[in-house]
């Protein structure tokens, strides 16, 4: 679950450039459906940590946050997930103006948090976490030379 939310978070930021590059705008309406998919595979995946993992056990689940940094980075990803997730209204953008698109800039640090948890995860083989860290690093370079372009 865990993997698929990072793939569908990967896919919410690769739609900007993909649209930049084709110009069809219509890919752009496709972002909120797939950020909303990373959120339900996201909170899946915890859910089945809190049940099927921890039964829980609500104080070892605390003291596992607390002692473990993945699970931390995990938990901290999750929270910073959820206000995008139910501000992803048009009723909500209107009432947040332009505050709307400070707080959804929000997924950039949560993508990194996302494959930080993945990268601390994995015990051994970090192939396929270095596979989504080098997407992820490619999508922010995108986004920051679009930047520095559109500033000159």
């Amino acid at each position: 679950m865990g993997e698929w939310g990072l793939r569908m978070l990967l896919l919410t930021l690769t739609l900007t450039p993909l649209r930049q590059l084709t110009g069809r705008a219509w890919i752009s309406q496709l972002r909120r459906m797939t950020g909303l998919f990373a959120l339900f595979y996201i909170s899946l995946h915890f859910l089945n940590y809190l049940l099927l993992d921890q039964g829980l056990d609500w104080s070892f689940i605390v003291e596992d946050v607390i002692e473990r940094p993945f699970i931390t980075l995990g938990v901290i990803a999750l929270l910073g997930l959820i206000p995008l997730g139910v501000t992803s209204t048009n009723g909500w953008r209107r009432r947040l103006g332009r505050n709307w698109n400070k707080l959804h800039r929000l997924v950039y640090p949560i993508a990194i948090l996302g494959c930080w948890h993945f990268w601390w995860q994995v015990k051994q083989d970090i192939a396929e976490p270095a596979i989504y860290a080098a997407i992820l690093i490619a999508l922010l370079s995108i986004r920051l030379y679009g930047r520095y372009k559109k500033s000159r």
